[in-house]
């Protein structure tokens, strides 16, 4: 029987990606420099093996956190609704413009999710249909979710009106 990762292995060169699992939890992880032309490839052939649900996205900013290489990461949950398999690819990249391949062509599920990516870590995703911030003012800009975003902000909030109980 051919798992999961086999069929990784036999369809992607040796070294494009490392792999680690911890219960029955698998993780395929791509370095910053081959991310964005295998992930895109590696998601289509995880969706033709049954990986037909995107259960999340998520980004991670690695600044500063010991022993990382790649500046961001984002994470894509995958489930096989008919035999319950998870699998979870961990896409890395970085500055000065880090970008990976939308997926929303393989999941419409994606396209919020990645809008969210976008708005809070600043990762572009080349591909997507409505790239613009979901949760900020469109005239914010910064990503608040990076580690070099201080924790007090900017002072962007003096630049945005105030929006009283009795107005709203």
């Amino acid at each position: 029987m051919t798992t999961t990762l086999d069929l990784l292995t036999a369809k992607f060169p040796a070294g494009t990606f490392t792999t680690s699992a911890f219960a029955d939890n698998r993780r395929v992880v791509l370095a910053g420099d081959v991310a964005e032309g295998v992930l895109f490839e590696m998601l289509s052939a995880l969706k033709d093996a049954g990986f037909d649900m995107l259960c999340d996205l998520g980004g991670i900013d690695y600044l500063n956190y010991p022993g990382a290489t790649d500046r961001y990461a984002v994470v894509y949950a995958l489930t096989n609704t008919s035999s319950g398999e998870r699998i979870f690819i961990k896409a890395y990249t970085n500055d000065p413009e880090p970008s990976l391949p939308s997926v929303v062509n393989l999941w419409k599920s994606a396209d919020w999710m990645e809008r969210e990516v976008y708005d809070l870590f600043g990762v572009t995703f080349p591909g997507h249909p409505d790239l613009r911030r979901i949760l900020l003012p469109s005239e914010f800009t910064s990503h608040p979710l990076r580690k070099d975003y201080p924790l007090r902000g900017y002072g962007e909030r003096h630049n945005f009106p105030v929006v009283t109980r009795a107005e709203s």
